[in-house]
């Protein structure tokens, strides 16, 4: 009996496709391609995923720079927040960018549990893609979406490879939310998504949400283009509206060329502006550090002789060196 083969086609006869990259979002997100949203918790990763959802939807600029060239359906299941909540968001950001809901192809996935680690729910999925259409799926968040270990590659390649048998099979882009470790933005931003490595390697393209002191800062990389560069982003809103906007394209770039003040500095900085001595908790709201890590920096300072503590409050040494 001969043995079943795989489908092999000549190179002259492979897709023809554009040598440059094909977007769904102008440099931020590809057509067809699957991908993470990855940030540590409260980075803003379920309201960048909503306006990402409206522009496709819409066709209007993500961000209010990034052009959408053919826009079309959006498909969200947000696994997190209730009906209501992700209700009024939407409204708000589509009153923010002008865009009205009625009639737009932005629908959500409303059944209360979606596991990916079940084949009847991944049938179910693959089913209402197939009907809906969708250019884009967004999954939000991962964790929600499982009951495996996600440190374990065995447990986790599975999931991912039935998402991108999904996106090959429908041809549509899909984005899953992910957590990133506390902790991380020390190192390259994959390489601080939790878990497994499976889940970096995974994406065609990524986008990375992380504080940098007050700034929220967006970092993208793509598997077949090079990334734009780095974002400072700001939330902006009120009862009626709310946007997420770019704050200034170029600072980003060159954040790694500027020194940032040390903890130390900071808090030398604000006593030497400080006409009066100044209380732990009153520096530590200046400068906006943790507690723990504002007292330990205090104790070293004292050690060191560089600051004095007094019974109202901290202030420089005036015989420091």
């Amino acid at each position: 009996m001969r043995r079943a083969t795989l489908p092999v086609t000549p190179a002259a006869q492979l897709d023809q496709r554009a040598a440059a990259q094909a977007w769904l979002v102008d440099q931020l997100w590809g057509e067809e391609a699957v991908g993470i949203l990855g940030g540590e918790p409260k980075c803003c990763k379920s309201l960048f995923a909503l306006h990402l959802a409206l522009a496709v939807a819409s066709g209007r600029p993500m961000l209010e720079r990034y052009a959408v060239s053919a826009p079309g359906p959006v498909l969200f299941y947000a696994a997190e927040d209730a009906e209501h909540i992700v209700a009024d968001r939407i409204r708000r950001i589509a009153a923010g960018a002008g865009v009205t809901l009625t009639n737009l192809p932005l629908a959500f996935i409303t059944t209360p549990t979606l596991r990916l680690d079940s084949q009847s729910d991944l049938d179910a999925l693959d089913a209402t893609v197939a009907q809906e259409k969708p250019r884009l799926l967004i999954l939000d968040p991962f964790v929600r979406l499982h009951r495996k270990d996600e440190n374990q590659a065995g447990d986790i390649a599975p999931i991912l490879a039935a998402l991108r048998a999904i996106q090959r099979q429908h041809h549509c882009a899909i984005l899953v939310a992910h957590h990133a470790r506390k902790g991380g933005g020390n190192v390259r931003a994959g390489q601080a998504l939790r878990g497994s490595s499976e889940f970096h390697a995974w994406g065609d393209c990524n986008c990375f949400l992380r504080w940098r002191q007050r700034e929220l800062i967006l970092s993208v990389e793509h598997r077949a283009a090079p990334p734009p560069d780095d974002l400072v982003l700001a939330l902006r809103q009120n009862d009626n509206s709310l946007q997420i906007h770019i704050v200034d394209h170029a600072a980003a770039a060159t954040a790694t060329s500027t020194p940032v003040p040390t903890p130390a500095a900071r808090i030398l900085a604000c006593l030497q502006a400080s006409p009066v001595p100044l209380t732990r908790e009153q520096l530590r709201q200046a400068v906006g550090m943790r507690n723990q890590t504002i007292g330990q920096v205090l104790n070293d300072l004292c050690a060191r002789r560089q600051i004095v503590r007094r019974d109202h409050g901290y202030h420089l040494n005036p015989v420091a060196a």
